[in-house]
């Protein structure tokens, strides 16, 4: 499966920004998702998932009640709606998927990536 984020720009702080991740391929709803973020200098570093079938999601603390994943299988595609975003937020931003119920968080098992999406959160 291929993968292509977009979405990002350059945000001020307390705003709002919404990810997609589109999928090639017609058997997206296999897929667990999860979306992670690398900030200059820094590893990266999971931010959010979500499963196939029953949809579970998990967030990291630091975007808990701030983000949120969602997926229309239909359309092959994974968002992640981003509010009262923070300074701290600025990073690259990647979808990943793999096979398998998920959700999933660690940046190892995921089997597809794709490009970065720049997001910038000033104030």
């Amino acid at each position: 499966v291929q993968l292509q984020a977009s979405g990002g720009g350059s945000v001020q702080v307390g705003g709002s920004m919404r990810l997609s991740c589109v999928a090639s391929g017609r058997t997206f709803s296999s897929y667990a998702l999860g979306w992670f973020r690398q900030a200059p200098g820094k590893e990266r570093e999971f931010v959010a998932a979500i499963g196939r079938g029953d949809m579970a999601t998990d967030y990291a603390d630091s975007v808990k009640g701030r983000f949120t994943t969602s997926r229309d299988n239909a359309r092959n595609t994974m968002y992640l709606q981003m509010n009262s975003l923070k300074a701290e937020d600025t990073a690259d931003y990647y979808c990943a998927a793999r096979l398998g119920q998920g959700p999933f968080v660690t940046p190892q098992v995921y089997e597809y990536w794709g490009q970065g999406t720049q997001v910038t959160v000033s104030s």
